[in-house]
């Protein structure tokens, strides 16, 4: 049985969170502020957090930069609908997905499944690769099974969905994905709504492995189709 961390300072919609996952099959543990939420996720019980990016203590994007310094673990943000940057810098910082209140119980289980599903996936690959499996093209080198990418001999620090899509991308080198295809395949869902999500994290890529972002060589987009990988 899975266990998930809320960390969400409403109690009417934690306890909606708690219920529905219970519901569902899940354990979960609920938090209200951003400090012991914080002390709860690095007790490295949980299989995934959902963090609500309003909370006292300390706010939910400082708990994200934190947690991702010391865990690999998949972490949704709950924002409000009116959080647009707040959603795009939680993504640029190493959230894998997000969910905007008012969201759906049915939506929230979903989103966890796939997450979860998804983060399950990577972790099989990683175990079935071959330890001297590489995957590289021009001046860029992915070491799958850890999780590394070496840019010019230099490596350069990735966040989960960040590596998955990159990766993706080289092993389907100059096959065109539109954004719904990438988030299906990526964040394990069909979208609802969200694929701007898969924008955010195409362009957080450019600037990590791009000579000039503005003008990318590697990842390039395909007006009214998508975004496909050039060596």
């Amino acid at each position: 049985m899975k266990n998930i961390l809320i960390i969400e300072d409403d109690e009417a919609i934690s306890d909606i969170m708690q219920d529905f996952l219970t519901i569902n099959g899940f354990e979960s543990t609920i938090v209200h502020d951003g400090t012991a939420g914080l002390a709860a996720a690095l007790t490295k019980e949980y299989d995934l957090i959902l963090l609500d990016v309003m909370l006292p203590g300390m706010d939910g994007i400082e708990v994200l930069k934190k947690i991702r310094s010391e865990l690999l673990v998949p972490i949704l943000l709950v924002t409000a609908k009116n959080e647009e940057l707040d959603k795009l810098r939680g993504l640029g910082l190493g959230a894998d997905d997000y969910i905007s209140k008012p969201f759906s119980p049915t939506e929230l289980v979903a989103r966890v499944r796939a997450n979860l599903a998804q983060f399950e996936r990577l972790d099989k690959q990683e175990a079935a690769a071959p330890k001297e499996h590489t995957i590289g093209t021009g001046d860029i080198v992915i070491q799958p099974q850890a999780m590394k990418v070496f840019v010019g001999g230099k490596e350069v620090a990735m966040k989960h969905k960040e590596f998955e899509l990159l990766l993706f991308l080289m092993e389907n080198i100059q096959h065109v994905f539109s954004k719904e295809e990438l988030y299906e395949t990526i964040w394990g869902m069909e979208s609802i709504g969200e694929i701007r999500t898969v924008a955010v994290h195409i362009n957080r890529l450019r600037e990590k492995i791009e000579e000039n972002p503005s003008e990318p060589t590697h990842i390039q987009t395909v007006w009214g189709a998508g975004y496909r990988f050039v060596p």
